[in-house]
């Protein structure tokens, strides 16, 4: 599962008000080489939860995203390499998601999240 995917994610529990963003727990992390497209990266930019995403990131053990980023930064090659690294590269192969107000982990197997709710969580 890659780090854009997560980012779009959350936790869908009846009653959470709280499911965003999920917490990892990487048991498995790989890293898949991917073309670099700028135009891309541009585009989702607007979309990211950068906090969520440098945090995400840094449990798979990325640290090079900067605390905080503009729309500016986009024209920077090296933050664009970095940008796509952790958004396109790192991929979660075994592990889990955690939802943030109830602790339910949410098991990430062969890359696949699996965010199926029980009958009593719908």
């Amino acid at each position: 599962m890659r780090l854009i995917t997560h980012n779009m994610l959350s936790s869908n529990i009846k009653g959470v008000t709280n499911g965003f963003p999920l917490r990892i727990e990487a048991e498995k992390v790989v890293e898949k080489p991917v073309e670099i497209d700028p135009k891309f990266l541009k585009n989702m930019f607007v979309k990211i939860d950068w906090k969520a995403l440098v945090d995400a990131s840094r449990i798979m053990g990325y640290a090079d995203l900067p605390d905080e980023a503009n729309p500016s930064m986009l024209e920077l090659d090296e933050f664009l390499q970095k940008f796509h690294h952790a958004l396109l590269e790192l991929h979660l192969e075994e592990g889990a998601l955690v939802c943030p107000q109830t602790d339910r982990r949410f098991p990430v197997i062969k890359g696949i999240p699996n965010m199926l709710l029980h009958e009593d969580e719908v």
